[in-house]
C-alpha cells in the first residue's frame, strides 16, 4: 500500500484484550514502553528523517493513533524528532518520561549525531509490539533511501490470529506462586529503570532457553517464573499490521535447568499453541501475576510473582538500516519495566553477536547482580555444549 493510499483510507480499530492488560499496567504508574536503538557510522540528516517519519507513518497509522473511547483513531500526532546531545547516556529524560495515549504522540524519535550515530525510537507498548515498531523503522529507512514505504494498514487484532490458529488445545492457566525473592540488589527500589548491555561474540540457536537456563543458577529459592513473549503473527504470515499482537507463554524455572529442557518445553508450548489458549481464558480470574489493578499496585518491588521476561528479537537485518550516508553497526533495546516482573532481558542477533540487555529496578548492588547475571548468560551463549 502506497503512503497516499493509507491517508485516504481511515485507519480505527478497537482496543483489543492484549492491549487493554497493557493499560492495565500502565495504571500502576509503570511506563509501558519499546525503546529501540540503531546506532552506526556516518550521518542521519535530520530534516531528511523527519520527512521519512512523516511518510512511515502515513503508511503505518498505528503509529499515529490516540484513544479514543474503546478504540484508537489515526489523527493523533504523528511520531516527533527530537535532537538529543551525545554525552548523557540513557539517564537523559528523554528516555524515561512516559508517552499518553490519549494526548498522544504515542511514538517519538530520538537522535544522537556525533562520531557515532545514535537513532532512539521510543513507542507505547500499549498500542505496538516489536515486530510492529521494527516494520515501522524499516520504512523510515526505506524513504531514507528514496525507496516507497510498504506499509502496515491492517486492522486486525488478536480475534484474527485466534480464529487462524485453528483448533487450540484448552490449556489449565499456570498456578499463581508466591512472591518470589529479589534477586537483583538490595533494599528499597527507586521506581526507575536500570539498564545493563553486554555484547556477547556468539549467535547460538535456542537464545531463550540459553538464558533462561543461566537465569536458573541465580533464583533464590528452588524454583522461578518465565514469560517468553510471543508474537500472534505467525498464525498469519500474510497481515502487516503495528499494533500489539504479542501473547505469552509462561514457563516454571527450575533450579540449575539445563538450556535443553527449557528449550524442549518452549517447542512444545508453541506446537500447542499455548499463546493462543492464553488468550481465551478470563483474564480477572485466570492472570497468574495480579487479577485486579489493586493487586499490581501492591506489588512493592521486592518480591515478584514472576522472575523475568525473556523477549528474542532474533536475527537483525542491518541491511533494512543502512542509507548512502549511514552504515548500520548494532542493534539493541531497552525492555521495560514491568509491575510483576523483577528483570525484562531483551536479546537479538547481528551478525554473529548477540546483543544483550537486562532492566530491573535501581536499587543498591543491582549493577552489580546484574552484571553477574549477563556474565552467565555470556558464558551460556558462548558454551558449544
Amino acid at each position: 500500500m502506497t503512503a497516499t493510499a493509507a491517508a485516504v483510507r481511515p485507519y480505527t480499530r478497537r482496543i483489543s484484550q492484549i492491549e487493554r492488560g497493557y493499560l492495565n499496567a500502565a495504571a500502576t504508574g509503570t511506563p509501558q514502553l519499546i525503546q529501540m536503538i540503531v546506532e552506526g557510522e556516518g550521518r542521519i540528516d535530520p530534516d531528511a528523517l523527519r520527512a521519512a517519519v512523516r511518510s512511515a507513518t502515513l503508511a503505518s497509522p498505528g503509529l499515529a493513533v490516540w484513544r479514543r473511547g474503546a478504540g484508537w483513531r489515526a489523527d493523533g500526532p504523528p511520531p516527533p524528532v527530537v535532537e538529543l546531545p551525545g554525552d548523557d547516556g540513557f539517564d537523559a529524560p528523554f528516555f524515561h518520561r512516559d508517552l499518553d495515549v490519549v494526548t498522544g504522540p504515542v511514538c517519538e524519535v530520538g537522535l544522537v549525531e556525533g562520531p557515532s550515530c545514535r537513532l532512539v525510537v521510543r513507542a507505547s507498548h500499549i498500542v505496538t509490539d516489536g515486530r510492529g515498531l521494527r516494520q515501522w523503522i524499516a520504512d523510515v529507512f526505506r524513504v531514507l533511501r528514496g525507496e516507497e514505504p510498504v506499509g502496515a494498514a491492517s486492522v486486525v487484532d488478536d480475534t484474527h490470529f485466534r480464529t487462524a490458529a485453528g483448533k487450540v488445545p484448552p490449556a489449565e492457566p499456570p498456578a499463581r506462586l508466591e512472591g518470589l525473592p529479589a534477586i537483583l540488589g538490595d533494599g528499597p527500589a527507586d521506581g526507575t529503570p536500570l539498564w545493563v548491555r553486554r555484547r556477547v561474540r556468539a549467535a547460538p540457536s535456542a537464545v531463550t532457553a540459553r538464558v533462561a537456563a543461566a537465569l536458573s543458577r541465580r533464583l533464590g529459592g528452588e524454583t522461578g517464573r518465565l514469560i517468553v513473549p510471543v508474537d500472534l503473527r505467525r498464525h498469519d504470515r500474510t497481515v502487516r499490521s503495528t499494533a500489539n499482537l504479542t501473547s505469552r507463554l509462561v514457563l516454571d524455572l527450575h533450579r540449575d535447568d539445563s538450556w535443553q529442557r527449557l528449550h524442549g518445553q518452549i517447542v512444545r508450548a508453541l506446537l500447542g499453541k499455548r499463546e493462543v489458549a492464553a488468550l481465551e481464558g478470563d483474564f480477572l480470574r485466570s492472570n497468574p501475576f495480579a487479577n485486579s489493578l489493586r493487586e499490581a499496585q501492591e506489588l512493592d518491588g521486592t518480591r515478584f510473582p514472576c522472575t523475568a521476561i525473556v523477549s528474542d528479537h532474533g536475527r537483525i537485518d542491518t541491511a533494512a538500516l543502512r542509507t548512502d550516508g549511514f552504515r548500520p553497526t548494532g542493534f539493541s533495546t531497552l525492555p521495560m519495566l514491568v509491575p510483576y516482573a523483577e528483570m525484562f532481558l531483551s536479546t537479538c542477533q547481528v551478525g554473529d553477536e548477540t546483543e544483550l540487555t537486562l532492566s530491573c529496578r535501581r536499587r543498591p548492588g543491582a549493577r552489580e547482580a546484574a552484571g553477574a547475571v549477563l556474565d552467565d548468560i555470556e558464558h551460556a551463549l558462548t558454551d558449544p555444549r
